[in-house]
């Protein structure tokens, strides 16, 4: 039996939506033992990634890594710029699933990894590639993680990050127009045409999969610190 690095006993979270209360959580419980991997999905603008990211902040030098899915769009050299941009890339085709469901097996044989980079500004795959190393705890976040049934059976934990429509629109927004050079039009005709018909096929009925879900994902700030406070407790005890 592996050890047990990571456990929260009893979450309890709800959230008002006008005069109703809503029960996000009631009474989970779950442990994660040495080895096993902890899945974060949500839609784009959700807050996964901000999620993803204040966990990584706060277990800085612990044994904790993080691989998203989005290092694994697929490369496409043969395609021109102007012609990758109109690519459907929040389609399961537009992930090499295959790669990361064979990393995951790697990491999870004690074996290291090289995942790829992915440019969003370039819309391809860059030369470089990331060392990870095998880790007590690996945290897999992305849109898709839970569409692909290989992919879902290596999980041990699956989170899905659950937001507002709307909110997720304006955030995604401002994330492609100040971080990856896009212009406002351009996210709105992706989200109409892409974004939205696709979650509405893929990541919506794949939320089913989940083991807990979580409102607003890293802007929930109980439910943040609940997971930092319980994750770095059980850290330092298996030291």
């Amino acid at each position: 039996m592996s050890k047990t690095v990571i456990e929260l006993q009893h979450i309890k979270r709800t959230f008002r939506v006008g005069d109703e209360t809503v029960h996000a959580l009631r009474g989970v419980s779950f442990s994660i033992g040495e080895g096993e991997f902890v899945t974060i999905m949500g839609t784009s603008g959700s807050g996964k990634s901000t999620l993803v990211k204040r966990l990584q902040e706060a277990f800085v030098g612990d044994d904790v890594v993080t691989l998203c899915h989005d290092y694994y769009y697929k490369a496409h050299p043969e395609l021109t710029y102007e012609e990758r941009t109109k690519l459907n890339y929040d389609h399961p085709q537009a992930f090499d699933t295959e790669m990361l469901v064979e990393h995951i097996k790697a990491l999870k044989n004690n074996v290291p990894i090289e995942h790829p980079v992915y440019s969003f500004v370039d819309h391809d795959r860059t030369s470089e590639s990331v060392s990870v190393k095998p880790s007590k705890v690996i945290i897999v976040d992305g849109i898709l993680i839970f569409e692909n049934k290989e992919l879902r059976d290596l999980m041990d934990i699956k989170v899905y990050v659950d937001t507002d429509a709307d909110i997720r629109l304006a955030r995604r927004i401002l994330r492609d127009v100040c971080e990856r050079g896009r212009t406002m039009q351009s996210v709105i005709t992706q989200y109409t045409s892409t974004v939205k018909p696709m979650h509405e096929e893929f990541v919506e009925p794949s939320k089913k999969y989940a083991d807990v879900i979580i409102p607003e994902g890293g802007f929930n700030s109980v439910a943040v610190a609940m997971l930092i406070q319980n994750i770095r407790s059980l850290i330092q005890s298996s030291k």
